[in-house]
């Protein structure tokens, strides 16, 4: 029995460092992004309101949500004022040059 699919999103290449690349597998909202050079991806919609968090500042691991100013921690989805608040977090990898998203929370 295989696991959840893995699922093509980006070139590689067009993840920067510390830019949030939004990208839609299957059509499902999620941030990709490279910090210190390990790829991240998490859900691109703020457990709070809903905000897309594409727009949000990231600093070191902590991505600010735009519209509200919730800040999570990338590699975990941790919410960072209310640890029981987390954001979907997907496990992801590069595959000849794509960048792969598993479409199972990590």
């Amino acid at each position: 029995m295989s696991g959840p699919p893995w699922v093509a999103t980006v070139d590689d290449a067009k993840v920067p460092e510390g830019v949030p690349v939004a990208v839609y597998p299957k059509g499902l909202p999620v941030l990709v992004i490279r910090r210190d050079g390990e790829l991240f991806a998490v859900a691109n919609k703020c457990a709070h309101m809903g905000c897309p968090l594409e727009a949000g500042a990231l600093d070191g691991y902590t991505l600010t949500c735009p519209c509200h100013d919730w800040r999570f921690d990338i590699r975990d989805g941790e919410f960072l004022d209310a640890p029981e608040l987390s954001l979907a977090t997907f496990a992801v990898k590069v595959d000849d040059g794509k960048v792969l998203v598993r479409l199972e929370e990590a």
